[in-house]
């Protein structure tokens, strides 16, 4: 079985992203909900959430754990694979990787959390592989809280995303990555206020594309159940979590508090 844990319902687009690429694979899924949004705390913070997380989706038998949060992906992937046994997968490779692959200019926009964009992961991912592409990173705080209400198209959001993407506008970034799972929710949003031109990345979708190689060259580290069963689980449930949550999916979901 696989698991997938996010600070809140972001990640719930990783989620749909396996659920269609691998529906052979069960899922159990835990959104931190209670504790949203990772990005403004501590990475020792971040840390501990994480392996709370990871010890939650262990319990419930998940033989492969995807970190389905930039914030927690960029600070807390070590410390988790240090202290489990089962393969741990984050979702900044895959969106780094497909960014070089994708980039004419060499020239990359990372938006984030404050926690990813502190952290400069996805600069040293890519400069790792091209160091002389250009990586500009631009904090927007205020989008997974926008998000988490179910505010995906008011006016004040389409404000704040103008304001957050206008830095990267003058870059003339030919490449931006939504380096956050919430942002797939604003994909369009984003798209027509970075324009036209420029290519987005879901790390979601990545990240999924990542992990069905990664399972057709190692088949035996998830096992297949018969049916499938896919369950989803939050430290808390409001009433806009289950609408976004339906939003992600397109079907009624339930959500089990934890």
């Amino acid at each position: 079985m696989i698991g997938i844990f996010d600070s809140g319902i972001g990640g719930m687009t990783v989620a749909r992203a396996v659920e269609q690429l691998l529906p052979d694979y069960s899922l159990t899924y835990y959104g931190d909900i209670a504790r949203t949004p990772y990005g403004p705390k501590s990475p020792q913070t971040i840390i501990n959430y994480s392996i709370r997380n990871a010890e939650f989706l262990l319990e419930k038998g998940a033989e492969l754990i995807i970190i389905a949060c930039n914030s927690a992906s960029s600070v807390a992937t070590e410390a988790l694979r240090k202290r489990f046994q089962v393969p741990i997968i984050e979702v900044i490779s895959p969106a780094a990787d497909r960014a070089i692959q994708i980039s004419k200019t060499g020239k990359i926009g990372i938006i984030g959390t404050k926690a990813t964009v502190k952290s400069d992961i996805y600069r040293k991912t890519i400069t790792a592989e091209r160091p002389h592409f250009k990586v500009y990173s631009q904090a927007c705080p205020l989008l997974v809280p926008l998000v988490e209400e179910g505010w995906l198209n008011k006016r004040e959001t389409k404000m704040i995303l103008r304001r957050y993407l206008h830095p990267l506008k003058d870059k003339q970034i030919d490449t931006l990555v939504l380096g956050c799972t919430h942002y797939p929710l604003l994909k369009e949003l984003i798209q027509a206020r970075i324009g036209k031109r420029v290519t987005l990345i879901d790390s979601s979708i990545e990240t999924a594309r990542y992990l069905k190689e990664f399972l057709t060259d190692n088949p035996e580290i998830v096992s297949r159940q018969k049916p499938v069963r896919h369950s989803y689980y939050a430290s808390d449930c409001t009433e806009t979590a289950m609408k976004v949550a339906e939003r992600i999916f397109s079907r009624p979901m339930e959500l089990t508090v934890a």
